[in-house]
């Protein structure tokens, strides 16, 4: 790794368990094609902070209600930094979706997890009226930044697991 961090595919099983429990109706089919065709993060422009996230997925988020994509990505990274994720613009002004932990906070531990350190994508429509999200739109962007720590005993708790895992 020549950068503070790369980004990566989970393995196809993860992908697999993932969509399977997020995706309603998904077919093994869907699920291969879907995998095959992940395109790992990028920046759209030289100037541009943020990576790039798209769907694998068509995605339909009915009014009031939210849905949790699996990315297929996880990131690697040096301790000392995060991945935040925030909503495209478009997403919010155009079409009243938010993320409903309202910025993913993705740790350099993440990646260690038992789901691999997939990155999971939780989208909420406040709006009145249903959103579809076309298989490889860009949804979300990951800016990462360093963090400092406060002067604390020895932290010795390890990350097992996904969502809110590190709460429990």
């Amino acid at each position: 790794m020549t950068g503070i961090a790369a980004f990566e595919k989970v393995s196809f099983e993860q992908f697999c368990k993932d969509s399977r429990d997020r995706i309603a109706g998904v077919t093994e089919e869907e699920i291969a094609q879907a995998y095959e065709k992940i395109v790992l993060p990028h920046r759209a422009s030289k100037a541009s902070a943020g990576y790039d996230f798209a769907t694998p997925y068509k995605i339909v988020i009915n009014p009031q209600k939210f849905v949790v994509i699996p990315s297929g990505i996880r990131v690697r990274m040096n301790y000392g930094f995060v991945l935040e994720l925030y909503p495209r613009s478009s997403l919010g002004i155009k079409r009243s979706l938010v993320l409903a932990n309202t910025v993913g906070i993705i740790d350099a531990d993440y990646y260690e997890a038992d789901n691999e350190g997939h990155i999971l994508i939780a989208l909420r429509n406040l709006g009145s009226e249903t959103v579809v999200l076309e298989k490889g739109e860009r949804i979300v962007q990951g800016i990462f930044k360093s963090y400092y720590l406060a002067e604390e005993e020895e932290v010795t708790g390890q990350r097992t697991g996904g969502l809110g895992s590190s709460g429990k």
